[in-house]
Order: structure tokens, then sequence, then C-alpha cells
């Protein structure tokens, strides 16, 4: 193929490709323990945001109960490794698979009550997964469990790929949850571009005209949480293992599943870039917060963030991506068209 043939790349690939690159280069600039522990973070709340978006953003239904999958994943992964030795990627599966049953099975009653209905009774599911395991002392009760650290043959704790641990340098948590996000992430755009992701719009938008014009409205709202639970449950699972440790305060509180909401809102619902703006904007600001404040803030940074939200929800309920996309069409970004000067008569005779 000659020089002349090559057609250069679209403008929205070059912009995901410098994405790609800036995401893979930001841990080995930025080497500092704090900003590692943001981006892995950042990643990670992304990744729930994006998993959110499937089921909140593409098929239109407002769910506050996403942490039950999480903690799923976390509590699934944790309980067969500490009590069974099994290796936390078996764990990871075993959790995925399990919040797919969970999911189907308060999916097909939930999703009969619709609209708010639906959103009150995720938040009551959440509440009530979050007092089970609390009072069940065979998963570590409210104390929670601590996975205990790989060690070498001296007695120092060492990394393993098997069991998922790196004590050494968090670096490879990093580029799992960029693995993981990226793969959420293309998943979204898969799904955008197929027919479910038409359906999904159309019972989003209409729920009974869907139905009228033969949309199976109940069978893709449970194709959309099936999706949104698994990659929230291997988030789960790739958290516990960050932390080595896990409790129902850190795994399935409500907060948690307003977070993901909220990033994804404040990025823009419905889209792929949306929920990943949203957490490059809204994690860093809350951890810096937290960081300055230490531990007198009392949930400023969540006030903060609430008060950016509700701003850009009035002036543009498309969020930063809405934004963006009016600056771009602004009168100032379009060329201006001048018009010819007049030809007098004598220049005509010219």
């Amino acid at each position: 193929m000659t020089a002349h043939n090559r057609r250069p790349l679209p403008k929205r690939s070059l912009v995901w490709l410098s994405v790609i690159v800036v995401a893979l280069a930001a841990p080995l600039v930025f080497r500092s323990d704090t900003a590692l522990n943001i981006g892995i973070l950042l990643l990670l709340y992304a990744t729930l945001a994006q998993a959110w978006n499937i089921l909140g953003g593409l098929a239109g239904q407002i769910s506050f109960g996403n942490a039950v999958f999480f903690g799923i994943g976390a509590y699934t992964s944790t309980v067969l490794l500490v009590r069974a030795g099994v290796s936390p990627w078996l764990g990871m599966l075993a959790g995925a698979a399990l919040a797919l049953v969970v999911a189907l099975l308060v999916g097909f009653p939930m999703f009969r009550l619709g609209g708010h209905y639906f959103a009150i009774a995720t938040i009551a599911l959440g509440e009530i997964a979050s007092t089970i395991v609390t009072n069940w002392d065979a998963v570590g009760g409210a104390t929670g469990i601590v996975i205990p650290l790989v060690r070498d043959a001296q007695g120092q704790p060492s990394d393993s790929w098997r069991m998922l641990q790196f004590n050494q340098s968090r670096l490879p948590y990093y580029y799992l949850a960029l693995v993981l996000l990226a793969l959420t992430t293309l998943v979204t755009a898969l799904i955008l571009r197929s027919k479910l992701g038409y359906y999904l719009r159309a019972i989003r938008n209409d729920q009974q005209a869907a139905r009228a014009l033969g949309v199976a409205v109940l069978r893709y709202k449970l194709a959309a949480i099936a999706l949104s639970a698994i990659f929230t449950a291997i988030a789960g699972t790739l958290y516990a293992q960050y932390l080595l440790y896990i409790d129902p305060e850190t795994t399935m509180r409500l907060d948690l599943s307003v977070l993901a909401a909220l990033i994804a809102i404040l990025g823009g619902v419905g889209t792929v870039a949306g929920p990943l703006i949203g957490a490059a904007v809204m994690v860093p600001m809350s951890e810096l917060t937290r960081a300055f404040l230490g531990g007198g803030g009392n949930a400023i940074d969540l006030l903060l963030y609430g008060g950016l939200i509700v701003l850009i929800s009035l002036f543009e309920p498309q969020g930063l991506i809405g934004i963006g996309r009016r600056f771009r069409r602004s009168p100032r970004s379009q060329p201006v068209a001048v018009e010819p000067a007049p030809v007098s008569s004598s220049e005509e005779a010219h």
C-alpha cells in the first residue's frame, strides 16, 4: 500500500489511542504511592460506573444496589481463599457466576415494579444483603476477613500472580484494573453498536412503545443487569485483593452504589466515555480532598462533588459529555463564511 492510499485514523480513534497511551504511561511518570493509589481507585471506580452505565444508562433502570454484586465478588473470592485455599482467579470467576445468578433471581421480580419503585427496591436489596453479611459469622460478620500475606522462604511478604498478591509494588494492581476497565468499556461499546443496545435504548426511551413493537422488555433488562453484575463482581474481587481486607462497610455500603451512579451521571449516562470522564474528575478530587482535610473533613468531599453534579445537571443534563458537545457546537468554533464583495458595473465591463 502506497503512502497516498493510506487513510488517516479518525479523530475519535486518535482520542482513544491517546487515552490508552496516557493510562499506560501514567504510573511510570507519577511513581509516588499516593498517585498510584489514586490511579488504582480511579480505574476501579470507573469500572463500577461503566458497569452501572450498562444498566442505568443504556437500559434506563436506575439501580442503587450494585454494591451487592461488588460485595458478592469480594466475599466469594476471599472466603474461598481463606477457608479452602482457592486461588483468587478461580474465586473471581465463582464470584462473577454467583453475582450473575443473584442478579437474575432478584431482577426477575424487581423489574416488574418499574420506574422509581425499582430504584427503591434496589436500595432495600442492598440493606438486606449488608445486614445478612454483618450478622453471618461464617463470612467474618461485622469484623470482616483479613487476607493473609503470601510469604517467601524467609518469611518476608512476596508477590504471587497465582494468589493475586503484590506486596512489593502496587503497579500490577494498576495494570490489572486498567485491563478490567478496558474490557468493561469495550463490552459497553459493542453493546451500543449491537441489537441489544438498540433494544435497551428503546426500553429506556419508552418501555411501553418498545413492548408494543415486540421487544422482550424483561429479557433485555435481565441481560443488562447480568452484564452489570458480572463486571461489578470482578471489580469486587480485585478490590479485596488490593486491600487484603473486607468487611460489609467497605464492600456493601449504600454510598458505594450511589457513587457508581454519580460518576456515570457526572460524565454522561448512556455514553461510552461518560463514566471514564466522570471518574477522572470525581475520584482524584475526592481522594485529594480527603488527604488535605484529613480525618476532620467530615465527608466534605461528598458535598463538593455532589454540588458539582447538581450544577452540571441544572445547566447540562448530559453531564460533562454534553458540555463538551455544546462547546464544539458554539458559534465561535464554527468557521465564519466570508461573502464575496459586490462587483461594480465598471469591473464587469473589464
